[in-house]
C-alpha cells in the first residue's frame, strides 16, 4: 500500500486557496470581546428589572429570578401573577429535568388531587404570537434565521417576527420560560412552567406561550438531577426539589431584593456587544464566521453597582 501526501491529492488551485485561507485566518486582528465591550458601558445603558414583572422562586438551593414579558403574553403573565400572589406555587416542586432540554415545575399531584388554582383561570388562550404593535422596543439583528423572517431583541428578550403577518413572538433560547400545555392551545394556565436548560429548541417557537426568561439562578435548574422516567419526569420514588415560595419582587422587602439590571438592547453599545460575538478576534481565534445565532447573542445582566 502506498501513501499519498494529502497536499499532492489536491489540485494546485484548491491547495492555493486552502493555504491562503489558513494564512488569512491565522492573522485575525485582535478585537474586543463581548465582555470587554460591556466594561465600557455607562449607567444609562442599563435598566433595572420591573418589580411588578419579576418573580423570585425560592428553592432550598437558592433563588431563581424570572423576568416576565407581558408585552408578548399579556394574558399568560397576568394569570401567573394571580397564581403567585395567591401562593399557588408555595410547597409545590420541580417535576422534570430532561437532559439538554428543560426543567419543569408545578403540582406533583395535578393528576390525582390537584391544588386549587384559586381565582386564576384554568385555561388561557395560547399566546404563541402577538401583534407586532405590542412590541415597542424591537431592535433587529442582522443575521439570518431559519425560524423567523426577522430576529432581534426587545428589552433584552430574544424575538422573532414576521412583517407580512405583522406578528412577533419570544424565541426558545436558553433560559426562556414557557407555559406547559396539553394538545389544546388553551390548556396552559401557567400552573406548570418550564425553563429551557439545553440547546435552544427553536422548533417550539410559535407552538407554546413563552412568558419570560431566567435572569439569575440558571445553575440551580441545570444542576437538577435528571428524571428517570420518560421525558425526564421524576418517578414516584425519586426525590423532587421542593419550591419554598414564589413571590413578585414588588411584594418582597427592599432589603431582600436581588437588585439586578439588564443591558438595554436598544442602547448603541448593545449592537457592539452582538458584533463582538459575531466577529471574534485573534489571537486565539483563527476563524470568524461574521455570524451569530439569535440565542448566542448575549444579553448582559449584572447586579446594580453599589454607590
Amino acid at each position: 500500500m502506498s501513501l499519498t501526501h494529502p497536499f499532492r491529492a489536491l489540485p494546485l488551485s484548491l491547495l492555493a486557496i486552502g493555504l491562503a485561507s489558513w494564512a488569512h485566518a491565522a492573522d485575525l486582528p485582535a478585537r474586543p470581546s463581548a465582555g470587554d465591550v460591556v466594561k465600557l458601558s455607562k449607567p444609562s445603558d442599563w435598566r433595572p428589572l420591573d418589580p411588578n414583572n419579576t418573580l423570585y422562586m425560592e428553592l432550598p438551593s437558592g433563588r431563581v429570578v424570572i423576568e416576565l414579558a407581558p408585552d408578548f403574553a399579556p394574558l399568560g403573565t397576568a394569570n401567573i401573577k394571580t397564581l403567585v400572589k395567591e401562593g399557588y406555587f408555595d410547597g409545590l416542586a420541580m417535576l422534570r429535568s430532561q437532559d439538554n432540554y428543560v426543567a419543569q415545575w408545578g403540582d406533583p399531584n395535578a393528576e390525582t388531587k390537584p391544588k386549587s388554582l384559586g381565582s386564576a383561570r384554568a385555561k388561557v388562550p395560547g399566546e404563541f404570537t402577538v401583534p407586532m404593535a405590542n412590541d415597542k422596543h424591537f431592535v433587529r439583528q442582522q443575521d439570518a434565521d431559519g425560524y423567523a423572517p426577522q430576529i432581534g431583541h426587545s428589552n433584552g428578550f430574544p424575538v422573532g417576527r414576521d412583517p407580512r403577518a405583522k406578528t412577533t413572538w419570544l424565541a426558545h433560547c436558553y433560559g426562556m420560560v414557557g407555559v406547559g400545555r396539553d394538545n389544546d392551545t388553551d390548556s396552559g394556565s401557567g400552573a406548570e412552567l418550564y425553563a429551557v436548560t439545553g440547546n435552544a429548541p427553536r422548533h417550539l417557537d410559535r407552538n407554546i406561550t413563552v412568558v419570560g426568561r431566567v435572569v439569575s439562578g440558571m445553575a440551580l435548574l441545570t444542576g437538577l438531577p435528571r428524571g428517570s422516567e420518560a421525558m425526564g419526569f421524576y418517578g414516584a420514588s425519586e426525590a423532587r426539589m421542593p419550591i419554598k415560595s414564589v413571590r413578585l419582587e414588588a411584594d418582597v422587602p427592599e432589603a431582600e431584593r436581588s437588585h439586578l439590571e439588564v443591558m438595554r438592547s436598544e442602547a448603541p453599545i448593545y449592537k457592539e456587544v452582538v458584533d463582538a460575538a459575531r466577529n471574534r478576534g485573534g489571537p486565539w481565534n483563527k476563524f470568524t464566521p461574521n455570524y451569530v445565532e439569535l440565542c448566542n447573542a448575549p444579553i448582559p445582566v449584572r447586579e446594580h453597582p453599589k454607590d
